[in-house]
């Protein structure tokens, strides 16, 4: 079997990040890098396009324990 050495794992919805990272534990890898990415929400005001952050996205990139 071939297991791949980097995978990403994405902190679910109502995932907590001490489960999340027992979940990468659990399948084999470790964390080595976090990435948080917002996500905005486009509302018209006074005719105008703006953009609010309503959440965030958090990112793993986790390596194989060898």
């Amino acid at each position: 079997m071939n297991k791949k050495t980097k995978q990403i794992f994405e902190v679910e919805e109502g995932e907590t990040l001490v489960e999340c990272l027992n979940r990468i534990r659990e399948a084999g890898y470790y964390p080595v890098k976090r990435t948080e990415k917002p996500i905005f929400e486009e509302k018209i005001i006074n005719g105008q396009k703006e953009y609010e952050p309503i959440d965030r996205k958090i990112i793993f990139e986790a390596k194989l324990i060898e």
